[in-house]
């Protein structure tokens, strides 16, 4: 009896302690933390590249790739307005404008009226803005972000558009639209050049000896029509890269919008040639290793990597072994398949699960910490 009050004895001071220390306890409100704005967004996007062609260089880059340094992961539906397979114009108006529209419009809606892009509001917003591609810089995509057209190739149209907004740095092929017109005389290159602009080609001098003055606008052709093949002897992709994260921070220190394009993924898938979409992915991978760098360096920087659609249906065949990928294409245009996306940086949580390709548009926006409407005055 006496152990059973002794124990019922320490109970009650048990009980008595906690709820005089449940009474002293003060309710702490958590504070509220504001998500951390990108000042910088740099996307990157490999034309053609599905989630086959990532596997097929991963595994021929002996069983390495920079993707593996993203971590987050999503993926998004690439359909256009008027078909299920899109083309690269309407993939890349998605990412650009933040709408779905027609195959070969280039950042214009269904009823071909202009639609503002990323790119365009980047500067109207006081940031600075750059491209960069392995194709003609007039070519679908990076057409996408600067050019308003109802279709994709109307290409010296499309460089008229160059003239209309201050992109500040651009690199990529496509001279002749510029000033060896078929439609009329003009001379593009004399017009930029009488707006401020430092513009050079491969004819004059390699890109890589260029000392780039970032107090002036900078363009640089490639080449007069499409550049080389990377396996063909192309190199300027990582030039061009390196060239403009030392440009674009010191053109404007209020930040910037950068789009990187390695364009002939797709074509090796168009063409069924593996070892051309190799080559071309090792090359953007190592890309997407220079912009990881930066970006983990300035601690400020979205880096997002995506592509607009998959070419060329491709499988991996049974006979494949590491660093060495025997291939198959079920197609020798675009296909259907989802696309993966991959971020780093501020805002980059908001890139994993599914969702439609125009909700990058969106996210980036959301990352710069951008109002819904209107623009500042």
């Amino acid at each position: 009896m006496h152990n059973i009050s002794h124990s019922l004895r320490i109970g009650f001071l048990m009980l008595i302690w906690l709820l005089s220390s449940c009474s002293t306890t003060q309710i702490v409100t958590p504070k509220i933390v504001a998500p951390v704005k990108a000042k910088n967004v740099i996307l990157l996007i490999g034309d053609g590249m599905g989630l086959t062609q990532i596997s097929a260089g991963t595994y021929a880059n002996s069983n390495r790739s920079n993707f593996e340094r993203m971590p987050v992961v999503g993926i998004h539906k690439p359909y256009a307005s008027n078909k299920l397979i899109t083309d690269s114009a309407a993939g890349a108006t998605a990412f650009a404008c933040g709408q779905k529209t027609y195959n070969g419009a280039i950042a214009v809606d269904r009823d071909t009226m202009p639609i503002g892009t990323i790119l365009e509001e980047a500067e109207l917003r006081g940031l600075s803005s750059g491209l960069i591609s392995t194709s003609s810089i007039t070519h679908a995509t990076p057409a996408s972000f600067i050019a308003h057209n109802k279709y994709r190739k109307n290409m010296e149209e499309i460089a008229d558009d160059f003239l209309d907004t201050e992109i500040d740095f651009f690199v990529g092929g496509g001279r002749k639209h510029f000033d060896s017109r078929e439609n009329d005389d003009r001379d593009l290159l004399a017009e930029l050049r009488s707006k401020g602009y430092v513009m050079s080609s491969y004819f004059e001098e390699e890109l890589v000896d260029m000392s780039v003055d970032s107090s002036k606008n900078f363009g640089y052709f490639t080449s007069s029509e499409e550049p080389l093949r990377q396996m063909d002897g192309r190199t300027y992709l990582p030039d061009a890269v390196d060239k403009s994260l030392n440009f674009l921070p010191n053109h404007d220190t209020g930040g910037f919008f950068l789009m990187i394009e390695g364009s002939q993924i797709d074509w090796g898938g168009h063409a069924n040639n593996i070892d051309w979409v190799i080559s071309e992915w090792k090359e953007f991978d190592g890309v997407i290793g220079q912009v990881l760098d930066w970006a983990e360096q300035d601690g400020e920087t979205l880096v997002v990597i995506t592509a607009d659609h998959e070419t060329g249906g491709l499988a991996i065949q049974p006979d494949s072994k590491m660093d060495s990928i025997s291939a198959a294409f079920t197609s020798d245009y675009h296909t259907g398949a989802m696309i993966p996306v991959f971020a780093y940086g501020p805002g980059s949580e908001a890139f994993g699960g599914i969702y439609e390709n125009t909700a990058i548009y969106d996210k980036m926006r959301e990352a710069y910490g951008w109002n819904k409407i209107g623009l500042p005055k």
